[in-house]
């Protein structure tokens, strides 16, 4: 049933998606999608939290303890956008869908998005300790830098989803080559300067 529903609210949108539509894919009777599931919002939110789990899990399980910090960089992103390759729909559901259907599936995916920064967040700073012993970097710059790194993955998953040509390594060889730099230069104690 919530593979029904994702691929139906993926496609269509909140709004658009019929519970008569999810229950035919689905395969079963309406009445017994709101058995389980009381409202349309209930099952959007089902879907919602699935998908986080799943995206969140898969970007876990994808970074490697004890390589160095640009091949966790690598790993992490080649995890987050192969999941977000396989499964379109429920990257549509979170990254699009829920955030235009309004509270409280905005409030959904901010938990999920929270999680991953505060996972990224996590890497860059032992990164930064492993390249300094004590690094000079603020927990602050670290969070924001983790909030920059994940918001822009965010963006570029949502054009290689919607170009069939872009694969799941090339958009993560493109966030390297945009994020690794900059990041590099800060584990070796390069900063930019505007004077």
């Amino acid at each position: 049933m919530l593979d029904a529903a994702v691929r139906v609210f993926g496609e269509r949108g909140y709004r658009a998606a019929s519970m008569d539509e999810i229950a035919e894919l689905a395969g079963v009777s309406k009445p017994l999608v709101y058995l389980y599931l009381n409202s349309k919002e209930e099952l959007f939110t089902a879907c919602i939290r699935r998908e986080a789990a799943a995206l969140i899990g898969a970007v876990r399980a994808g970074v490697r303890t004890g390589v160095p910090a640009d091949q966790q960089l690598w790993d992490g992103l080649t995890a987050f956008f192969t999941h977000t390759a396989e499964r379109p729909d429920g990257w549509a559901v979170l990254h699009s869908q829920a955030r235009s259907g309004g509270e409280p599936f905005v409030a959904e995916v901010a938990l999920m998005r929270d999680e991953i920064v505060a996972f990224v967040t996590s890497l860059i700073a032992e990164a930064a300790r492993a390249a300094h012993g004590d690094p000079e970097l603020a927990e602050r710059e670290v969070a924001g830098l983790a909030q920059a790194l994940v918001g822009a993955a965010e963006a570029l998953a949502g054009w290689a989803n919607t170009d069939p040509t872009v694969s799941a390594r090339e958009a993560a060889t493109t966030m390297m080559n945009f994020a690794w730099s900059g990041l590099g230069n800060l584990m070796d104690g390069q900063r930019w300067s505007d004077r």
